[in-house]
């Protein structure tokens, strides 16, 4: 499809030896879900998902414990999307005793981050790109004539 947008989603978590906290493992299993999901609802729209992995070092995570288990939307955190707060618990194995980031909606905390608020997150970051104006719009005071393909009102 022509003039596909694009709903980036980027996924930030520690990585040490290969591996990952079960906290996490757990997002990128919803990422996952919530991902499938919202390519098959958004493709038809115009709308192209593009998942990314990105790794922290452990060095950065020992920085700021909070830089682990992010999710961005078109460069937005899930948080800002959702109407969350993000919080810290202690986690395990391969953060070891350290607080990492947690997501709270409406008094609920969530460690592992489930498909609906990312699916949630991922259809308003896309309702945006479906009401933004493109540079081919026909009603540009500039074109002094309407297109027989121009949706606008009149």
């Amino acid at each position: 499809m022509e003039n596909m947008k694009a709903l980036k989603i980027r996924w930030v978590r520690l990585v040490s030896d290969g591996k990952t906290c079960t906290r996490c493992e757990s997002t990128e299993k919803e990422l996952e879900k919530a991902v499938s999901i919202l390519k098959q609802s958004l493709t038809p729209l115009g709308i192209e998902v593009i998942f990314e992995k990105e790794a922290i070092s452990v060095e950065e995570f020992k920085e700021n414990t909070l830089l682990s288990n992010q999710i961005w939307i078109n460069d937005v955190s899930l948080e800002e999307l959702v109407e969350g707060k993000v919080g810290k618990s202690k986690c395990c194995d391969v953060c070891g005793p350290s607080e990492c980031r947690t997501i709270e909606i409406d008094e609920k905390v969530y460690e592992a981050i489930p498909a609906e608020l990312i699916i949630k997150g991922g259809l308003f970051a896309s309702s945006q790109l479906i009401t933004e104006k493109t540079d081919q719009s026909c009603c540009k005071p500039e074109n002094s004539k309407k297109s027989s393909k121009c949706c606008c009102p009149e």
